[in-house]
């Protein structure tokens, strides 16, 4: 399940916003292999619209892609709400993603006593297809270089990277008035590209559509077949595939640009285009980042993830809340895949092409006679890098979060702070006293997994000597110690928390368990917490430096990172050695009833009533396949293309190899999955019955 990955540990609510202060927003038919140690090409295929690879998709493939081709391939494109990609397939507004991305949309149309996460949804004519309330799809119409424009505001703003941020910004927000005040632009939805860590800048126009309604989706069972141990595995048997429809004035849209769906296959070594809206990559992150992450930030990430999942599913264990299990489901997806990142950091291999590519590149700066002031940007990053390596403790495991520590906590840490807000800037202080409401906690079990978790972690990374961890256990293990605190504060009463907001020294004086806690963890946090903010944001600017030597170098013969705004890849259909054996370029409908029944028909292979008994046609039509192409969550959804434009497959996942594509491509063994476009219309024909979908779909109507 491809899908952008969760990263709980963030900051919460406003008070805390303004305690940390203001900061700006943030000739060959194979795929080439790089077969040295390390280079350009670990950068990845992610290229843009702005400068398509014309050039390079003849020389490697001999395909004439022309403007034209890039056009209409573009505009058949979608970005499906702000966190998968999806595509335009029929000229009646037909909308083509996966089932993952439109879980929550499907389920949320749902009418008393349905259950479509069980059923599925078929709407046999236009008149039954649901409207998905505040769904929307953005097609990408208008493009702009706003390059010149954004890096002289920064110039001009000095050499402070606060000021420059913040130019930048502003210059963001000047363009977007004055394009959306243009004719052409007017109306569309305005967003400012970065591209090369600032190397590079657009300014890009979505027409966006409102009206989505939903007309098919597979059941739960075949959505997400095999569950999260078949995640990011291959071969593989999912029918993760949805479809939808825009509406234009209550009536389906008409529309020239669409992907004809192919149905007849695809061929061993077949060039083969993803286009879709990648959502983050870090590829040009230096070794001193990379093994920042390595090892700290990353290794904290998967066990926080992973001990909120496991509260979670002992939670819905009982409570067998659907909401919960989508939660559970994106946690396990985040696991395996941030997971899959780290034994890529961990692999000597692959952090040897990182430091080799390093290495070519400062030379090439260098024949490039780039200013030299510009070369120390590694060791300036390397430097910064250190000095987060020592506030890394305090800003992570004693920064409040409902997710890292729990809702009263986290409340707390936010109270022990307002008697000084209100001496120090009293009109914050009054914006801020709206939340001083008593947390309103819904379930106390969960509450405690939580705190319990926060405790066990911050022992863990702080050490039994810490004041903090000293203060929180007194003795207690982790999960007596936030039993006790659940137990014993008082911030879920409101007539306390009312004392707290009125006096201003109540919250300092309170013997209040929770209060006494973030007393003294509170303020390490905020300390930590803005000298880090500060460091980052000379660590974003120098990153832009870095970007712009990487265009100054190599231009766009090396595509940039991923920013989820649409790209186009190439890659072909090609297998792989895997657990000693050859893995086939395509699965078949045989092999999903194969693992059906060598589980028994256990969860999470168990299949619906509907599918127990298929026609032996089924049997042999394809169901998935996998090709080289460079993929990354937000793609999830992004049609498969071929040579002629036409749909022959949907991306919704990469094997277990491809997971360290978040720093490094390397297209070996790494492989993107998708639904092969002849197993989601046999599906149609032979189990949904979608006859009117099927006809829509292959400009052939199906004979009764």
């Amino acid at each position: 399940m491809l899908r952008k990955t969760l990263h709980p540990a963030m900051l919460t609510g406003a008070l805390l916003l303004a305690l940390l202060g203001s900061a700006p927003a943030q000739t060959t038919t194979t795929t080439p292999i790089d077969t040295t140690l390390g280079g350009p090409l670990d950068l990845g295929k992610m290229w843009t619209f702005d400068s398509p690879p014309t050039d390079y998709f003849k020389k490697t493939y001999n395909i004439n892609a022309d403007e034209k081709w890039f056009d209409e391939a573009r505009m058949a494109a979608l970005r499906f709400a702000d966190y998968c990609s999806a595509s335009f397939v029929s000229a009646n507004g037909l909308v083509m993603t996966n089932h993952h991305c439109a879980r929550e949309s499907g389920t949320g149309v749902q009418r008393k006593g349905e259950d479509l996460n069980a059923t599925g949804f078929y709407a046999k004519t236009l008149a039954e297809e649901r409207k998905v309330d505040g769904l929307f799809v953005d097609q990408l119409v208008k493009i702009e270089d706003i390059t010149r424009r954004v890096q002289d505001a920064m110039t001009a703003a000095g050499t402070n990277e606060q000021a420059q941020l913040q130019a930048r910004e502003q210059v963001f927000e000047t363009i977007k008035t004055e394009y959306g005040a243009k004719a052409e632009w007017k109306g569309l939805e305005l967003q400012a590209i970065t591209f090369y860590n600032g190397g590079r800048y657009a300014l890009y126009g979505f027409k966006r559509y409102t009206d989505v309604r939903l007309v098919f989706m597979p059941e739960l069972q075949l959505g997400f077949f095999g569950g999260d141990p078949d995640n990011f595995t291959y071969p593989r048997y999912a029918l993760d595939c949805s479809f939808f429809r825009v509406y234009d004035n209550n009536k389906p849209l008409q529309t020239k640009h669409f992907f004809k769906f192919n149905t007849n296959g695809v061929r061993d070594g077949e060039p083969i285009f993803v286009i879709g809206n990648p959502g983050r990559t870090e590829r040009l992150k230096t070794v001193a980042e990379l093994e920042f992450d390595r090892d700290l930030q990353t290794p904290h990430t998967v066990q926080l993830l992973r001990n909120r999942s496991s509260a979670l599913q002992a939670y819905n264990a009982t409570a067998k809340n659907d909401s919960i299990l989508n939660e559970i489901f994106s946690y396990e997806n985040s696991i395996k895949a941030i997971g899959g990142q780290l034994a890529g950091m961990r692999d000597p291999t692959l952090m040897a092409r990182k430091a080799r590519f390093e290495r070519q590149f400062k030379a090439a700066a260098q024949t490039k006679n780039v200013p030299a002031d510009q070369l120390k940007t590694w060791d300036e990053l390397a430097a910064n890098t250190q000095q987060l390596r020592g506030l890394f403790n305090d800003a992570t495991y004693l920064g409040p979060s409902e997710r890292t520590m729990g809702d009263l906590l986290t409340f707390a840490n936010v109270v022990t702070q307002f008697s000084q807000l209100l001496a120090s800037r009293p009109e914050d202080a009054e914006r801020a006293r709206s939340l001083m409401v008593a947390p309103s906690v819904k379930n106390m079990a969960l509450e405690e997994a939580y705190l319990a978790a926060h405790l066990a972690e911050a022992q863990a990374g702080l050490g039994n000597n810490d004041p903090y961890v000293q203060a929180a256990l007194n003795g207690k293990s982790p999960k007596e110690a936030a039993a006790y605190l659940v137990k014993n504060t008082k911030l879920t009463d409101p007539e306390f928390v009312k004392e707290l907001a009125t006096r201003p020294n109540a919250a300092s004086a309170s013997d209040d368990p929770m209060l006494a806690l973030a007393r003294i963890g509170f303020p390490r946090y905020l300390a930590a917490a803005r000298q880090a903010r500060q460091i980052s944001q000379r660590q974003e600017v120098l990153r832009g430096q870095l970007g712009r030597m990487l265009y100054a170098v190599y231009g766009n013969a090396v595509p940039p990172d991923a920013t989820f705004s649409l790209r186009i890849n190439d890659g072909v259909v090609q297998g792989y050695p895997y657990n000693g054996t050859q893995a086939p370029i395509i699965t078949t409908f045989a092999g999903l009833y194969d693992r059906n029944y060598s589980f028994g028909d256990k969860a999470p292979w168990n299949l619906p009533a509907r599918w127990k008994n298929p026609p032996v046609a089924l049997l042999k039509e394809p169901m998935c396949f996998i090709s080289t192409n460079d993929i990354i969550g937000g793609n999830s959804g992004s049609p498969m293309i071929n040579k002629n434009r036409e749909a022959v497959g949907l991306v919704f996942d990469g094997n277990m190899e491809s997971l360290p594509g978040e720093f490094i491509f390397v297209p070996d063994l790494n492989r993107s999955i998708s639904v092969h476009a002849g197993g989601m219309v046999a599906a149609m024909r032979y189990i949904y019955k979608a006859d009117r979908l099927v006809g829509e779909l292959t400009g052939v109507a199906v004979k009764k």
